[in-house]
C-alpha cells in the first residue's frame, strides 16, 4: 500500500493535539491537584460517594480504576464492531465527544459537588482511552509499513507540543488570573478544566472531517462482532502456551507495568496530598517530567540496541525500585528532592513503555499474520494491570488512615517480581537461542 495524502496524515497527527491535553492537564497536573484541594476540606479528608465513605485519595484512585476497567471490556467488543463494519471514524467521534464534553463539565465540579466530579473523571478517562483504541488503529491503514515509524512519530510530536500550549496557557491563567479579572485560585483551574475540552473537541474536528470512515472487513466474525474480539484474545493465550518467551515477558510486563502506571497516575496526588508539594512547585515537576521522558526513551533506546532489550529493561525496573523507596522517604515539604525524583522518573517512564511496546513486537512470531489480537491482548493486560494497580493503591491507602506512603512502598513488590521474570524470561530466551543452535 501506500501512504495517504499529506493531508491525510496531518488530520491524523492533529488528534494527538487535540487530545493530549487531557493527558497532561487533567490526568498529570492541575485537575488532581485541584480535586485534593477541593475534596481535603471534607471532614478529616473523607468524602461521601454512593453513601460511603472514602479517604478523597483512594476514591480519585478508585474512580480511575473503574473508568480503565469500563476500557478493557469495552475495547475488544468496540474493535471487532469498527473492524468487521469499518465504522471506526463514528467510534473516535463518540468518544472524543464524551471525553472533551466531560472535561468541559468539571468547570462545575466543587467540594459541594463531589459526586459529579467523580463521575465526569471516569467519563473523560473512558472519552480519552477509547478514542485512542480507534484513533491509533488508522496508522496502518494510512501509512505505508516503512512510514509507520515516521508517522507514529509526527503524532507523537503534535502531542506533546500541543498539550504544552495549553498547559502553558493555563499557567498564565493560574498565576495571572488577576489579568482576567479572577480572584481565586480555583477558578483559574476551572476555566482550566472547560479550556481542556473545548480544545479537544474543537481541534479533533479537523481530523474527524478529513479521516476516511475505514475499511470494512471481508472476513465474517465467527460467532457475533460482540463476542469476537474476546474470541481473538482467547486464540492469543491459546498461542501463549508454545511461546514460553513472550509469554514470560507478558508475566513480567503485567507486573511491573502495575507499578509503572500507578506511580504515573497517582503521582500528582501523592505530591500534593502526602509530600505538602505547593501546586506552582507541583506543576513545575510534572514539566520535567515530560522535559526529560523524550530523551530518556532516546538513551534507553540506544542502550537496549547494546546490550539486549530485556536487559535494559530489567535495569529500569531496578531504578523504579529506587523510585518507590525515595518517595517512601521523602521527608513531607523537600521540593528539591520531589524535583530530583521526577527527573529520574521523567527519565525511565518514556522509555520503559515504548521499549515494553517494542520487545513485545520482537518476541511476536515473525511468521504471524495477526499482529492487531495480538497487540489488542497487550493493550489488554496494560489496562487491566492499571485496575488492579489502581484499586490497591487505593485500598492500602484507606488501611493506612489515609497515609499514601505504604501504598508507594507497596509498589515495590511489583517491580521486584516483574524484575525476577525478566531474568526468568533472558533464561528462556537463551535457551531457545541455544536449542536452536544445536
Amino acid at each position: 500500500m501506500q501512504t495517504a495524502p499529506k493531508k491525510v496524515i496531518n488530520a491524523w497527527a492533529m488528534y494527538d493535539w487535540a487530545n493530549s491535553v487531557y493527558n497532561l492537564v487533567i490526568t498529570s497536573t492541575m485537575f488532581p491537584a485541584y480535586y485534593e484541594a477541593v475534596t481535603s476540606t471534607k471532614t478529616d479528608n473523607h468524602v461521601q460517594f454512593l453513601g460511603r465513605s472514602f479517604v478523597n485519595t483512594s476514591l480519585y484512585n478508585y474512580a480511575l480504576g473503574v473508568a480503565f476497567l469500563i476500557v478493557a471490556i469495552m475495547s475488544p467488543i468496540l474493535s471487532s464492531i469498527a473492524d468487521y463494519k469499518g465504522n471506526k471514524k463514528a467510534f473516535l467521534r463518540f468518544f472524543c465527544t464524551l471525553g472533551s464534553i466531560a472535561c468541559s463539565g468539571l468547570f462545575f465540579f466543587d467540594e459541594n459537588r463531589i459526586g459529579l466530579g467523580i463521575i465526569l473523571l471516569i467519563l473523560a478517562c473512558i472519552g480519552y482511552w477509547s478514542s485512542l483504541v480507534f484513533y491509533n488503529s488508522y496508522l496502518p491503514e494510512i501509512a505505508a509499513e516503512e512510514d509507520r515509524d515516521k508517522v507514529s512519530a509526527k503524532g507523537f510530536a503534535m502531542g506533546y507540543v500541543g498539550s504544552v500550549l495549553l498547559q502553558v496557557i493555563c499557567f498564565v491563567l493560574l498565576f495571572k488570573k488577576e489579568w482576567f479579572g479572577l480572584t481565586k485560585e480555583s477558578q483559574s483551574l476551572q476555566i482550566s478544566f472547560l479550556l481542556v475540552g473545548v480544545w479537544w473537541f474543537g481541534f479533533a474536528q479537523r481530523t474527524l472531517t478529513i479521516l476516511p470512515k475505514g475499511n470494512a472487513s471481508a472476513v465474517r466474525p465467527e460467532k457475533n462482532i460482540f463476542a469476537n474480539g474476546f474470541i481473538e484474545l482467547k486464540k492469543v493465550w491459546r498461542q501463549l502456551a508454545n511461546l514460553p518467551v513472550l509469554k514470560r515477558f507478558l508475566f513480567a510486563f503485567f507486573l511491573y507495568n502495575m507499578g509503572v502506571q500507578t506511580v504515573m497516575l497517582a503521582a500528582t496526588l501523592y505530591g500534593k496530598s502526602e509530600l505538602a508539594i505547593p501546586v506552582d512547585k507541583l506543576i513545575i515537576s510534572i514539566l520535567l517530567i515530560q522535559l526529560v521522558a523524550i530523551p530518556g526513551a532516546t538513551l534507553m533506546s540506544r542502550l537496549s540496541g547494546k546490550i539486549g532489550n530485556l536487559q535494559t529493561l530489567m535495569i529500569a525496573v531496578t531504578l523504579w525500585i529506587g523510585i518507590c523507596i525515595a518517595g517512601y522517604l521523602i521527608p513531607k515539604g523537600n521540593v528539591n528532592a520531589f524535583y530530583g525524583l521526577a527527573i529520574v522518573v521523567g527519565f525511565v517512564m518514556g522509555g520503559i513503555q515504548s521499549l515494553s511496546r517494542s520487545t513485545y513486537s520482537k518476541l511476536m512470531p515473525a511468521d504471524t499474520k495477526d499482529t492487531t489480537s495480538f497487540f489488542s491482548f497487550f493493550d489488554v493486560t496494560e489496562k487491566i494491570a492499571i485496575v488492579i494497580g489502581m484499586f490497591g493503591y487505593g485500598f492500602i491507602t484507606e488501611l493506612a488512615g489515609g497515609s499514601q506512603r505504604n501504598s508507594v512502598l507497596s509498589l515495590t513488590t511489583l517491580f521486584v517480581i516483574g524484575l525476577l521474570l525478566l531474568l526468568y524470561t533472558i533464561n528462556a530466551q537463551n535457551k531457545k537461542t541455544t536449542n536452536a543452535s544445536l
